[in-house]
């Protein structure tokens, strides 16, 4: 069973800098893209940031600029460093990988992480 699980959150005033980490376990074979939602109250979730295997990444037009997502294949972690950060940016952030697993090489699917809490206050 694959399990992620996100750090790093916490409370920060606005113009300060977080950064949040994503730590896949388990069977894990290979794990194409990854990357962060958040989800905001009253809002759709959104998506952040992504990176693919090959480190190409997109951002949401909300971010670019300010945050910056990275990834370290040899201990299954994906991170996302935010800097200049605004209250609007206060959400539950969530991780997702798309992992595939050693006893079926072949089938990625979606992994997601329980949430860490960022709050920016003014």
């Amino acid at each position: 069973q694959v399990q992620l699980v996100e750090s790093g959150g916490g409370l920060v005033q606005a113009g300060g800098s977080l950064r949040v980490s994503c730590v896949a376990s388990g069977s894990i074979f290979s794990i194409n893209d990854m990357g962060w939602y958040r989800q905001a109250p009253g809002k759709q979730r959104e998506l952040v940031a992504r990176i693919t295997s090959v480190d190409t990444t997109n951002y949401a037009d909300s971010v670019k600029g300010r945050f910056a997502i990275s990834r370290d294949n040899a201990k299954n972690t994906v991170y996302l460093q935010m800097n200049s950060l605004k209250p609007e940016d206060t959400a539950v952030y969530f991780c997702y990988m798309e992992v595939a697993t050693r006893t079926s090489t072949w089938l990625f699917r979606e992994r997601w992480g329980q949430g860490t809490q960022v709050t920016v206050s003014s």
